[in-house]
């Protein structure tokens, strides 16, 4: 079941998508909304982030060939950081190159899940029952901050507009070996299957809740493939006017414009 938030000129509302029209819910589907007999059509509607989670954890370095190709090693531990929630944008919005750190933001894109129920210490084996369902991210970063100028995290992965989620969540949805792509300005920069995770996706959720409850609308990144733009060479970073498409198979496209801020 594909899941949406969007406003159609009377506030933001949740619905449930089916083809191009969308079945209209009480309320959010994460606290029992249910189905009404209102619709609307699809393409008359803004289509807005698809959660407004109260935390979103990430994973970094969890592709091996993306941990080497910037430098790393092949982690034996996950790797986590969390981005700012301020940073989401919906589907259809604009990146923004912050007026400050405009020169080296880079794109990542990236299955985002979705937590459906409160939980810690979640064994490996019982994480299903604690998604809600899953959907495309892009986790924008500004490297200089990252990289060279912090040395940590925080600043450079938490921008406004830095995580692009959506359009929508799909709840029938299995992750083990699905293709996650980003275009940039129609030209193909990464390619590669969820298989290839070093932490899948069970394992991501046990380790994460094994130190943070997870509530709710948490969404959790898991990590980034090969072909981001600091490792190429020359460096590809984000430019005025660039288009971003984040594809994860199954779950549709997350598309943003890049601008100035």
């Amino acid at each position: 079941m594909k899941y949406l938030r969007f406003d159609d000129g009377g506030g933001a509302k949740w619905g449930e998508l089916r083809g191009e029209e969308i079945a209209v819910l009480s309320g959010s589907p994460l606290e029992d909304g249910i189905r009404t007999d209102e619709t609307r059509a699809l393409a008359k509607v803004k289509i807005l982030p698809p959660v407004q989670p109260p935390n979103i954890v990430a994973l970094g370095k969890n592709y091996a060939e993306h941990a080497l190709e910037i430098g790393g090693v092949v982690l034996k531990e996950p790797v986590v950081f969390l981005k700012a929630t301020s940073a989401v944008v919906a589907h259809g919005e604009d990146i923004l190159l912050p007026r400050t750190h405009p020169d080296e933001v880079d794109y990542e894109a990236e299955l985002a899940v979705v937590i459906g129920k409160t939980g810690k210490h979640i064994a490996r084996e019982k994480a299903k029952e604690y998604i809600f369902g899953y959907t495309a991210a892009n986790d924008v970063s500004a490297r200089d901050c990252q990289q060279r100028i912090d040395k940590q995290w925080a600043r450079g992965k938490s921008f406004d507009t830095f995580c692009p989620l959506g359009p929508w969540i799909e709840t029938e949805f299995d992750p083990s070996d699905v293709m996650v792509r980003l275009k940039l300005n129609g030209q193909t920069m990464q390619e590669q299957s969820t298989r290839d995770l070093i932490f899948d996706v069970p394992a991501i959720v046990a380790h994460v809740s094994g130190f943070m409850t997870l509530t709710p609308g948490t969404v959790i990144l898991t990590g980034t493939p090969a072909g981001v733009g600091m490792a190429r060479t020359p460096p590809v970073f984000l430019r005025e006017g660039d288009v971003t498409e984040v594809e994860i198979e199954g779950l549709g496209v997350l598309r943003n414009k890049v601008c100035r801020e």
